[in-house]
Order: C-alpha cells, then sequence, then structure tokens
C-alpha cells in the first residue's frame, strides 16, 4: 500500500486523544517532569507525531480535537453512546480520563503550539468530524488519517481525487496498518467500490461496544457484511426489509425489522461529519522549522522531553 507521490506531501491528520490516551497506556510512567507532573504521554505522543513526519513527510499536519467528545445530536438518537465512559464523581458529560493523563494535554498543546503544528477542533463535535470534513473537502494533497478508532476507516477513497487513506494504530504504531479502499474491503468483506460508506454501514448493523452502541441482536461482523455486499447499502437493505418480496431470509428480516428504529438513529451517530465548522489554531502548513524554537526547548527541559522534542525538530527539517 503507497500514497500517490505524484504531488506534492500529503495531508497528515492526527486524531488527538486517540493518540495521546495510546501514548499513555503504552509508555512506562517512570520519568516526570521538573514539578513533578508525570510525562510518558507527552513524551510518547511527541515521538509518535516525530516519526508520523518522517514516515509520510507531510506538507500539512493537523491535530484533531475534541471539543466535545460526546457531541449532543449523538446523545440524543442513541442515548447509551459513550454512556459507559462517563466519569462518575465529575461534572456532567465528563469523560473519564486518567488522573496522570489529565495534566499532560495541556502540555502536549503547548509542545505542538511552539512547535507551529495545527490543531483544530469543530464547536459541540469530536476529533472524527474535524478529522472528516478536513478529509472530505480536501481537494489538492493526498491525504493519511491516523487513528485508533476504526470509525474513520470510512473515509478511504481513490476517486475523487485526492485519495484519502487511513493508518489504523489501535495497536500502536509500531503494528498500525495503512488501509485503501481495497484494504478495507479485503479486510471487512465490504465492497470495494464504495468501501468507505460500506464499512459504516456495516459497523451500523454489528455495532460497536467501545462506542455503546449494541447493533442488530444477532448479526454481527460476517452477516453484517454479508448484507451490505448483497444489498449494496444500508438504505437498499432496509428497502428490502419493507419489500416481501425480496430475497431476505425470514429470520434475518424478523431481526432487521425489530431494529428498525435503531437503525435509523444510529446510522447518523455512526457516520463521521463531513461539513463541520473546522478552526484551526494557526494555518496548516508544517514549518520545516518549530514557529518558537526557544520555547520549545525551555517546554522540552521543563517536561523533561529533550530527545522526543529533538527527534521532532528533526523531523520537521524533513
Amino acid at each position: 500500500m503507497t500514497i500517490d507521490e505524484s504531488t506534492p506531501g500529503p495531508l497528515l491528520l492526527l486524531d488527538g486523544a486517540s493518540l495521546w490516551f495510546r501514548a499513555f497506556y503504552g509508555i512506562p510512567d517512570k520519568l516526570s517532569a521538573a514539578d513533578g507532573r508525570p510525562v510518558n504521554a507527552v513524551r510518547g505522543f511527541t515521538d509518535m507525531v516525530a516519526s508520523l513526519i518522517t514516515k509520510f513527510e507531510p506538507s500539512r499536519v493537523v491535530v484533531g480535537l475534541d471539543l466535545n467528545w460526546r457531541p449532543d445530536f449523538r446523545v440524543d438518537l442513541v442515548p447509551s453512546y459513550k454512556a459507559h465512559r462517563l466519569a462518575a464523581d465529575a461534572a456532567p458529560g465528563t469523560e473519564e480520563v486518567p488522573d496522570r493523563l489529565t495534566p499532560q494535554v495541556e502540555m502536549i498543546l503547548d509542545i505542538l503550539d511552539a512547535a507551529g503544528i495545527a490543531t483544530g477542533g469543530a464547536d459541540g463535535l469530536e476529533a472524527d468530524d474535524v478529522l472528516g470534513t478536513l478529509a472530505t473537502q480536501e481537494r489538492t494533497s493526498p491525504v493519511v488519517v491516523v487513528s485508533g478508532d476504526r470509525d474513520l476507516l470510512q473515509l478511504v477513497r481513490d476517486e475523487p481525487t485526492p485519495q484519502v487513506r487511513v493508518l489504523y494504530a489501535g495497536r500502536g504504531l509500531a503494528k498500525a496498518e495503512l488501509f485503501g479502499p481495497a484494504e478495507v474491503a479485503a479486510k471487512f468483506n465490504v465492497p470495494e467500490v464504495n468501501a468507505g460508506p460500506a464499512y459504516a454501514q456495516m459497523a451500523t448493523l454489528r455495532g460497536d461496544a467501545s462506542d455503546g452502541l449494541p447493533g442488530v441482536a444477532g448479526i454481527g461482523d460476517k452477516s453484517a457484511a454479508q448484507l451490505i455486499t448483497k444489498f449494496g447499502s444500508l438504505d437498499a437493505l432496509m428497502a428490502a426489509v419493507d419489500d416481501p418480496s425480496s430475497d431476505l431470509a425470514k429470520g434475518v428480516r424478523a431481526k432487521l425489522v425489530a431494529a428498525q428504529d435503531y437503525l435509523a438513529a444510529a446510522a447518523p451517530v455512526v457516520r463521521v461529519v463531513t461539513d463541520a465548522d473546522v478552526d484551526l489554531s494557526r494555518p496548516d502548513t508544517l514549518p520545516s522549522e518549530p514557529v518558537d524554537r526557544e520555547r520549545l526547548l525551555k517546554l522540552a527541559t521543563e517536561f523533561n522531553a529533550e530527545s522526543p522534542v529533538n527527534r521532532l525538530i528533526k523531523a520537521m527539517r524533513r
């Protein structure tokens, strides 16, 4: 799997929270900043960004942020959406985040700001929606989306150009897989011609316990993929449910009839927003030198992160 190299470096879109959570859990919590704050996520995330810049040589980079990790419109449609992640002893709507990760998020954002790497958010929406919008609306550069969230596989495309690829890092960067339409189709048994949307429709049928989406009772990965492949889309499948003459097994029809209300609600929950009003912290062009080198080096010392910050600076010089 390769990235189109006929145009300047790609637009690299990073799922911020997804990556710093993985850095937090993947890096031993042994080092601290000068003031005692933990820095394992800071060091791990900075190394991830340096590695990704080295690997893909992007001309532009945006780190997507969750301005609302559990958007109201999704909760209104499916109240169980991410409900299991709510913090028990905190303000309503607060996500349960490890105490030793919380202070590191601002530290990471400080490093990105001093380096000159853009962050992006959309009022009331998740990072998925930010990345979905930027990837879908891009018309110049090939796009690489990096996340540990499989939902973003719905963004892959070859046409219309530029292509969009998703580096799925659910098991860490060392085991990350780069997906285009062909890879999504091969791994999940959905049609290659519309692999991205087909993946989202399959996921709607199957459900996703990690997001609190139960799916259709009795429909798993294999049967969900078979149904989407056979009928072409979730809309066509539901039309077949309403057509007594359609080629749909009696038992499957009964399961889908019972889940009609759920499916109508869940489909827009699973789909990422592609027309969000994204606010970038700065232009997304990746500078070849930090925009505030003195501050960045000071932060590196303060955060006990000199080595990963130096690797980031080296990577930016590409």
